[in-house]
């Protein structure tokens, strides 16, 4: 049993960019589609496409030289200590070069918009 679906997925994406694979398979939910959906919008992964097995395909970026666009993914809010953040708090990931993803009453968003919906919620995770 699992006790954290969303770390499981963001190290099953740390360790496919480290491997330099293509390509990367997670099992399907909602809030992981919409994380990884929220990664390709801002430029860390190419696209995502979801499998008839009820998996998430999620294709990886890399720069010219062969490095990965993904330089640190980092699980903030965990099962044993939640994190949440009124709209004033809401963190710049490496001054504004990273993307905060946040849960809010307004679905799963980027730290921008968060702010500009003006609203705060769970400090799911940053990524650089």
């Amino acid at each position: 049993m699992m006790t954290d679906p969303i770390a499981d997925f963001l190290a099953r994406v740390r360790n496919a960019t480290l491997a330099r694979h293509d390509t990367v398979s997670v099992p399907f939910s909602r809030i992981k589609a919409r994380i990884a959906h929220i990664l390709a919008e801002e430029g860390f992964v190419k696209g995502v496409t979801e499998d008839a097995g009820r998996k998430l395909v999620i294709e990886l970026k890399y720069q010219k030289g062969g490095k990965p666009i993904i330089h640190g993914i980092r699980r903030v809010s965990k099962p044993g200590r939640r994190v949440y953040l009124s709209q004033e708090k809401i963190p710049k990931v490496l001054n504004g070069l990273g993307v905060a993803v946040l849960s809010t009453s307004r679905g799963v968003v980027t730290d921008a918009a968060a702010r500009e919906l003006n609203v705060g919620g769970e400090h799911i995770l940053s990524v650089w």
